[in-house]
C-alpha cells in the first residue's frame, strides 16, 4: 500500500477541522511495508470503541473513543487533539456512538459532557500530553459502561507488548482491527506499524490480551503522518495523574 501524501502542519489542519465542523479527522501514520489491518469483527468487548462525530452518528466524525472503567461508569479516553486545540479550545457538539457499524447505532449516541486535559496540551499543545479523559451524558437513565463494559487503564507496562488496536477510519463505515507489538520511539511515546490507519482513527485505544488499554494513537506526528505507523504517548504517571483527574 502506497503512502498517503505527507499531511499539512498540524495548526493548519486544527483551523480546517473546526471550519468543517469536523468534517475530517486527524491522521494516523505508516509505511507501505506494514501489514495490513482487517475490518474489526463484531464483538461485545470491540462494542466498548466507537465514533466521536458531530451532533449525531451520522454527524462528520472526527475520531475514535473508547470506555474506560471509571467510578463514574461515565467515561471515556481518546487523543487530546480530537477534542481541543490551542487555537479554538474545547469542540463542542460531539457525541459518541460504540459499536457503530454501516449506519447501525447499537447502543445508541452518548453527548459529550466534559473534557479533561493536561494543562501543557491546553496551553501549548504539547505531543508528550496528547491524551484525554472524556465523559457522555447517560443514555435512557443509563450510563455508557453499564451498557457495553469498560477497559481498565494500565500504566507503566514497558513496551514490546503485544496489542489489538481498533479505530474508525472516515472514509469507511465500519471499524478496523490490527493485532500489532508495540515498540518504543521515545522515552515517553510508542509506535505500532500496520496499515490503514488514516484520519477518523486517532484515539483508537491499544488494548493488552489481557484488556487493559495502554495507549491511544495520538502524541508524535498527532498520531502519525502516514498510514503504516501510528503513535502514542506512553501510559505512565502522566496519564494515571489525568485519569486521577477525570475521576475525582
Amino acid at each position: 500500500m502506497a503512502p498517503r501524501p505527507v499531511r499539512p502542519p498540524r495548526a493548519a489542519r486544527t483551523v480546517a477541522l473546526a471550519a468543517l465542523l469536523l468534517a475530517t479527522g486527524t491522521a494516523c501514520g505508516g509505511q507501505a511495508e506494514a501489514p495490513a489491518a482487517e475490518v474489526a469483527q463484531q464483538s461485545t468487548a470491540l462494542d466498548r470503541i466507537g465514533t466521536l462525530s458531530v451532533r449525531t452518528a451520522q454527524g462528520p466524525r472526527a475520531c475514535t473513543a473508547s470506555v474506560v472503567r471509571s467510578p463514574g461508569h461515565n467515561l471515556l479516553v481518546t487523543a487530546a487533539h480530537c477534542v481541543q486545540s490551542r487555537r479554538i479550545g474545547l469542540l463542542d457538539g460531539l457525541v459518541f456512538t460504540p459499536g457503530y457499524r454501516n449506519g447501525f447505532t447499537p447502543y445508541g449516541s452518548w453527548p459529550v459532557r466534559s473534557i479533561t486535559v493536561d494543562p501543557r496540551w491546553a496551553d501549548d499543545d504539547d505531543p508528550e500530553y496528547d491524551v484525554a479523559f472524556v465523559t457522555v451524558g447517560p443514555v435512557g437513565g443509563k450510563e455508557v459502561e453499564d451498557a457495553v463494559g469498560g477497559n481498565p487503564i494500565a500504566t507503566s507496562q514497558g513496551f514490546g507488548l503485544a496489542v489489538s488496536v481498533t479505530g474508525y477510519p472516515n472514509e469507511r463505515d465500519e471499524p478496523i482491527t490490527c493485532a500489532a507489538r508495540t515498540r518504543s520511539q521515545s522515552p515517553t511515546q510508542e509506535r505500532f506499524d500496520c496499515a490503514g490507519y488514516t484520519d477518523g482513527t486517532s484515539g483508537s485505544p491499544w488494548v493488552t490480551d489481557g484488556g487493559a488499554v495502554i495507549g491511544v494513537i495520538g502524541g508524535y506526528q498527532e498520531g502519525g503522518e502516514t498510514p503504516g505507523t501510528s503513535y502514542s504517548v506512553t501510559f505512565d504517571q502522566r496519564v494515571a495523574a489525568l485519569y486521577q483527574e477525570a475521576t475525582t
